[in-house]
């Protein structure tokens, strides 16, 4: 299996309208491990769900049976040795779900808070994606962009239903509603995707304070920058001057 070299750079900003930043990130080239957190609550401290949930799937990912599955996955990588590392991927997120809501239902302070969640492990030519909310992970290819995961929104469940028509959805108000988070309860639904991993891409993972001001056209131009910082730095930019309403956060990574 080909170990590729990993580099990654993320960059997160409090916007032009919110007080404060209730976003999160991680990037780890050599534990392979990045993940980007929306939080959610306001005075209930969405930024304290973010930050321990990015806390508690690093903790889970860096466990010695985590680092176990990965190490089994590399020497052989079957089917059942993938398997592990996708539950292991989800375990995580179920973890910091359990934890954030537990941390909330000790503090009437803190009641009600909840985050997003995009998290992604790369373990030589495998990705494996945890999903919770409407963070995203985009993948760049050979000059094509593709959205990897699925916004759960409430316009997003009623075009997938054809209760709305694309246009529709586009126009939708409330369009950060989201039906699934970290610590709302003490377990939430967790998509997990495998994806193939091949030299030459570049991610995204980005709260929808950037990529509710981006759409794909964008997202190509700036991924396809020649450095990463610079595609980093300029995410934000565009964000901000697309209005910044809300937290915006870019993690770009390269595979080489």
């Amino acid at each position: 299996m080909a170990l590729c070299s990993l580099r990654s750079v993320g960059r997160t900003d409090v916007g032009r309208k919110r007080p404060h930043n209730e976003d999160s990130l991680f990037a780890d080239d050599k534990l392979g491990l990045y993940v980007v957190a929306d939080g959610v609550g306001g005075h209930a401290k969405g930024e304290v769900a973010s930050a321990e949930a990015v806390d508690q799937i690093v903790s889970w990912v860096r466990s010695k049976d985590t680092q176990a599955a990965v190490a089994s996955f590399l020497a052989e990588p079957s089917e059942d040795n993938r398997r592990v590392l996708r539950r292991q991927v989800e375990s995580g997120v179920q973890q910091a779900c359990y934890m954030v809501f537990g941390m909330a239902e000790q503090d009437p302070e803190r009641k009600g808070m909840s985050t997003t969640i995009s998290a992604l492990l790369m373990v030589g030519d495998l990705g494996l994606i945890g999903q919770v909310g409407d963070s995203r992970v985009y993948r760049l290819r050979e000059g094509t962009v593709v959205q990897l995961t699925e916004d759960h929104t409430l316009v997003n469940y009623k075009l997938k239903r054809g209760l709305i028509t694309p246009a529709e959805a586009a126009a939708a108000p409330g369009k950060n509603v989201i039906t699934r988070a970290v610590g709302h309860k003490d377990y939430v639904e967790v998509d997990t995707l495998e994806i193939d991993v091949q030299p030459g891409d570049r991610y995204l993972l980005c709260s929808d304070g950037l990529h509710g001001y981006a759409d794909l056209p964008d997202i190509q131009l700036v991924l396809a920058l020649p450095t990463l910082e610079a595609a980093a730095d300029r995410f934000i930019d565009l964000a901000n001057d697309r209005g910044g309403k809300d937290n915006i956060t870019a993690l770009v990574l390269a595979v080489e």
